[in-house]
């Protein structure tokens, strides 16, 4: 049976080069997202993700049984703020965000019942309540692969906000979108890999 690929069916998708903006255009997509505020070092952040996993590996393990295995992607995160200047200043407090995991687009819609099920069962209980399915379509989007630590993202943020859209003629079409390629538990800061995307439209023109 043949184990169905995110990173490898949609490369672009998760692929990118340092000091390098690429525009690309993203389909709809199906996730697993709970929603939180904070610091992400702080414990909301962990609980949440501690809710997510469970409910997509007893997703996975439904879909296998039934022949449509796929392979877990990266975590990926939505972030916002009432004021977008709150990550260049790396405000966390002021921090909003939305942990996801991507999965199939064609799962049937009780699948999520199912899988909290599955995953009381086992014992886990904390916010598996607070998990949804949600459908994102990001559309036009500019993208970048980030190295290093997380908290070295603002001036790359800075500059994509201060020259890069500006330049273009482009403003903000939804929330910074982050996806990690690397687990921050196993690899050293100065090695980590994160996909930084900005959902972005043309600014309108004004009357002539």
């Amino acid at each position: 049976m043949d184990k169905h690929d995110f990173r490898k069916a949609e490369r672009a998708f998760y692929t990118g080069k340092p000091g390098r903006w690429d525009r690309i255009a993203l389909p709809e997509m199906t996730f697993l997202a709970i929603d939180g505020a904070g610091d992400p070092n702080g414990p909301g952040y962990a609980e949440a993700l501690g809710a997510l996993y469970p409910l997509a590996y007893a997703i996975k393990f439904a879909e296998k049984a039934a022949g449509r295995d796929f392979a877990v992607p990266p975590l990926e995160a939505l972030w916002w703020a009432d004021d977008p200047a709150a990550f260049v200043a790396n405000d966390r407090a002021a921090w909003r965000w939305r942990a996801l995991l991507r999965i199939p687009g064609t799962l049937d819609p009780g699948a999520l019942d199912v899988a909290r099920a599955t995953a009381r069962a086992k014992g886990r209980d904390g916010l598996l309540e607070r998990v949804a399915l949600i459908r994102l379509a990001e559309g036009d989007c500019l993208q970048t692969l980030h190295l290093g630590p997380y908290a070295d993202e603002a001036p790359v943020l800075a500059h994509l906000h201060d020259a890069v859209m500006p330049a273009a003629g482009l403003t903000f079409n939804g929330p910074h979108h982050e996806i990690y390629l690397s687990d921050p538990r196993r690899t050293a800061p100065e090695k980590l890999r994160t996909i930084l995307r900005q959902p972005v439209t043309q600014i309108a023109a004004g009357p002539a």
